[in-house]
């Protein structure tokens, strides 16, 4: 069983930054990611990290301001969000697993308990 805890997010303007962590309590799964779900709308994929190589993946809305990091040593990531706009409003969810896809929900186990970003204009 692997426990994910989430910790940042928050209230900010529009041009803003947050940070989000996420720590896991066992290294175990090969990707961690983000993922956001707006009120009505459905769970989408903002971010990825292949945990043993570093590689990254991105949605295309959050390309160029986000960035997903890892800390293999704390079995922590992070997402650095800058330029925030309100469309990036969301409950935000950390993620473990196979991700063989990495935007796609099923490949993932392991979900942190989410955290509430609100981005105002």
């Amino acid at each position: 069983l692997v426990q994910l805890v989430e910790s940042g997010g928050g209230a900010v303007q529009a041009g803003g930054s947050l940070e989000l962590s996420c720590a896991s309590s066992r290294n175990s799964e090969v990707y961690m990611a983000w993922f956001r779900q707006a009120p009505g709308k459905e769970r989408e994929g903002v971010a990825a990290i292949f945990i043993r190589s570093g590689s990254t993946y991105y949605g295309n809305s959050v390309k160029g301001r986000f960035t997903i990091s890892r800390d293999n040593a704390k079995n922590t990531i992070y997402l650095q969000m800058n330029n925030l706009k309100p469309e990036d409003t969301g409950t935000y969810f950390c993620a473990a697993g196979d991700g063989f896809v990495w935007y796609e929900t099923r490949y993932y186990k392991y979900w942190g308990q989410g955290l509430q970003v609100t981005v105002s204009s």
